[in-house]
């Protein structure tokens, strides 16, 4: 599975911004999917998560009521809905996926990453 996110970009605090991932080379939909970013200095971390069903979500306490997950097994592809940003999310982020069914936080249950795309929150 090759996987390819976009949608960074530079945005006021406040803001919105919609991440978009993309998967080739096989069908998504056994596949569990989540959201990790690093900011410069940092470790990475998790942001977001969401089962192979699409039934099962989990998001970071710093994200919750503010970023959504979906996926769309038609499109291939894995959504990060982010509102009322902050200047603490900047960071790249970085879509993954494994073969399993449920959420996981944890980077070592993902097989397969993605480039980051940068996203920039200006106070």
């Amino acid at each position: 599975v090759q996987l390819q996110a976009s949608g960074g970009g530079l945005v006021q605090a406040g803001g919105s911004l919609r991440l978009s991932c993309a998967a080739s080379g096989r069908t998504f939909k056994s596949y569990r999917a989540g959201w990790f970013r690093q900011a410069p200095e940092k470790e990475r971390e998790f942001v977001a998560s969401i089962s192979s069903s699409g039934g099962s979500t989990d998001y970071a306490d710093s994200v919750k009521g503010r970023f959504t997950i979906s996926r769309d097994d038609a499109k291939n592809a894995v959504y990060l809905d982010m509102n009322s940003l902050k200047p603490e999310d900047t960071a790249a982020y970085y879509c993954a996926a494994a073969r399993g069914s449920q959420t996981s936080s944890r980077p070592g249950m993902y097989d397969y990453w993605g480039r980051g795309t940068q996203v920039t929150v200006s106070s």
